[in-house]
Order: structure tokens, then sequence, then C-alpha cells
């Protein structure tokens, strides 16, 4: 691991994304970071350290990370083999038995499932907050709390968080704070900025953006990061140099590619918002959304992923699936083609009824992960595609 150049954290985002971490290949003059496929390397070798995939120090694997901290506006960065790999790095680099984490309730179902079943196998306690207020954050900490664990906007409801309160709150009580930033991605926010100690990424999602490769990063400072960096040698989630290339590759149109996203979303919940067969928008640059206002705080845009409540039942919410063309039914999102997906069968799926209700995600419930295709051909696919639940009522009649 190599700190980000100072200089890059003054450049816009996409000079940053094209060039940071770069490493020049000395020998043809390529313009794009060599792959370094090896496994074995010489001892004592011209780096001056031990090189090896697992301890993710091969230059293939430093030049992304150095992109995504340069790119977060962090000191040091790390990539590994998915998005879960990188949240349960941080949870096992800072908790151990009899340790208490907070997280908020509204989570991904995959980190939800991991602090609801494996932490607590660990001897690791864990509370949940139902609410969006920081008080009730600062309310559920304890002497040994390690980790104020958040996610905003987060999946699939889109709540909003307030960055920056809740990490003058983990910093007065002395609480490490993590955010998963993968909805909103480098682009439209940097919580460490704001405060908070540790960003995670699914870069599965829009840092890679071309729903070909499966990884995951985190970015903070120096201290923390050499003790998360040993927890991942000991485990292994390493990451591939064929796959950091893949990353880099992808990486390198983040900055153009979010533009698009983010109009394409703004347009596509705007367009839903005001659709006779939709009850409910989730997407924070509503102005109707609970937590526009500390979106637009803490965001530069908005993204481009929303949930939609249909006025239907789950019956004819999968007729409306089965109807779309250009938002292919899938799991994931972050890609350039539109996808769509219930969260109650994928992303929420290991949760029971019971809890998937308490969240208020039913089985209507439909997350929308809008890319960069014409908007009026994506409106004109999810017109056509809601018009089943007009049929339907007029057969019934």
């Amino acid at each position: 691991m190599q700190p980000s150049n100072g200089q890059q954290k003054t450049t816009g985002f996409s000079t940053r994304a094209v060039h940071a971490g770069n490493v020049d290949d000395v020998m043809t003059g390529g313009v794009n970071t060599p792959i370094f496929p090896s496994s074995a390397y010489r001892v004592p070798g011209p780096l001056g350290k031990v090189v090896y995939p697992r301890y993710q120090n091969i230059p293939t694997q430093e030049a992304v990370a150095q992109k995504i901290a340069a790119l977060e506006g962090g000191e040091c960065a790390l990539v590994v083999s998915s998005g879960m790999a990188a949240i349960s790095s941080v949870f096992l680099a800072f908790c151990g038995p009899g340790d208490h984490v907070v997280l908020q309730r509204d989570l991904y179902g995959g980190t939800h499932h991991l602090a609801a079943k494996e932490l607590p196998r660990l001897g690791i306690e864990v509370t949940w907050v139902p609410s969006q207020d920081p008080e009730d954050f600062e309310a559920a900490l304890r002497p040994n709390t390690r980790i104020l664990y958040l996610e905003t906007p987060s999946n699939p409801l889109m709540k909003l968080l307030d960055l920056q309160a809740l990490a003058a709150i983990a910093r007065r009580h002395g609480v490490l704070s993590a955010v998963d930033n993968t909805f909103a991605t480098p682009i439209n926010q940097n919580p460490l900025a704001l405060g908070i100690d540790l960003v995670i990424h699914s870069a599965t999602k829009y840092l890679n953006g071309h729903s070909d490769l499966c990884c995951g990063a985190i970015v903070a400072r120096r201290e923390l990061m050499d003790r998360i960096h040993g927890v991942a040698a000991a485990y292994g989630p390493s990451l591939s140099p064929y796959d950091c290339y893949l990353l880099e590759r992808g990486m390198k149109t983040l900055a153009v590619r979010m533009r698009q996203h983010n109009e394409n979303g703004a347009r596509i919940a705007a367009f839903l918002d005001a659709h006779p067969q939709v009850r409910r928008v989730y997407y924070p640059g509503l102005p109707t959304h609970p937590g526009h206002a500390i979106a637009a705080r803490q965001m530069r845009a908005f993204g481009a992923m929303l949930s939609v409540k249909l006025d239907c039942d789950a019956a004819q919410a999968q007729t409306v699936m089965e109807r779309l063309q250009f938002f292919k039914p899938a799991v994931s999102l972050g890609g350039v083609e539109s996808l769509a997906c219930f969260p109650a069968q994928t992303s929420h799926a290991p949760l029971s009824p019971e809890e998937r209700r308490a969240l208020g995600i039913s089985d209507s419930l439909i997350r929308l992960s809008v890319g960069i295709e014409d908007p009026e051909d994506l409106m004109a696919d999810l017109d056509q595609a809601l018009s089943a639940i007009t049929e339907h009522r007029g057969n019934d009649a």
C-alpha cells in the first residue's frame, strides 16, 4: 500500500479517475498499468519488500488502491475480493470477543446477515438502530463499542444519515465510524471529508461499472489501514491482478459515467413519482424524500439508485417485472445497463419475512439501478411495463 499523491487530491474527479495510481510501463512505454501476474517474486527484490499477491502489494493491486484512495480523498486503500470481504475485514480488524458494534437497521441484506449471524458467533455484540436520528445512535453506544457502522443512501429504501453529526458522535466517544459508500460513489459523496474514519465500497458496482467483476475496497488513514491490511493478509481475500486491471480500467470512466447515471436517475425518479401506477418513489433527490435536506447538504448529486412501491399486489408487480425490456431482472447494480430486482428475492432474501416487513421491504417493492441508456427509452420501457397494472384492473372490471 502506498498513499495517494497529495497533488491528486487537488485535481478534478475525472483527472484523478484517469491518472491517479497509474504505474508506468517502463519496458514499452504503454499508458496502462501493466498486469503483474506472478505468484512468486524474487527475494530480495527490486521493490525493497517481500512481494506476494495475498499481501496485496504487487504493483497492479497498489495502482488501483491508490486510484480509489485519491477519489475518496484518503491516505490509503485496499482492494479485496468482494464488498462483503471489505466489510468483514473491517469488523475482524477492530472487534473481538466481548466487543460491541452499533449498526443502522436499514442495511444491505448481506451486511445484515453478517451482523446478525456471524458477529454474535464470534462473541461480538450487536445493537440495531431503527431510526435516522443521531441521538438514537449515540444512546446505543456503550463503553465496549468499537464500531458505528452506517450506510447512506441505504439499500434498498434510500434512507439518509447525517454523516457529519454521526462522525462527531463517534469521535467524541472514541468509536470508529464506518460508512458503506457504494450507492453514492466517491463522485457524489466523500464521507472522510465529513469526519468518517473508514469508507467501504462494493467495487463490484459503480467503481467497476460494467457488471463483469466482483471486488471490494476500503479507504482510511494509514494507521487504520495497516491493521486492516494485516487482517486481510491473514484471511486472504486478495484480488487477482487480472481483476485489478479490470477494476482500474472501469474506474477511469467513473466520473463521466456518474454524470449520466445522476442525470438519468433524477429523470426516472421524477417520471415515476408522477406516474399513476406508482404509490411511492424512494429517491433522495426528490424534495419529498424525508432525507432530501441531508442529501442536498452532503451529496453533490443523488445517484441512480431508487426503489418504487407500486400500486398493486405482488403478483401484478411480478407481471410488471416480466414486461420490462431495457431494465433487466438481475441481481447487483451500478453497471452501465439498467437493472431491476425485488429486494425481497435478492439482496434481502436471507432475512425472514418478519424482518423484511419490519424494515418496510414488501414483496412488491422494486429496486431500480438506472443505467446510462437514453432516458427517454428507459421511461418508455417503464411506462409500458406499468400498463400491466391498468390492464389487470380493466380485466377485473
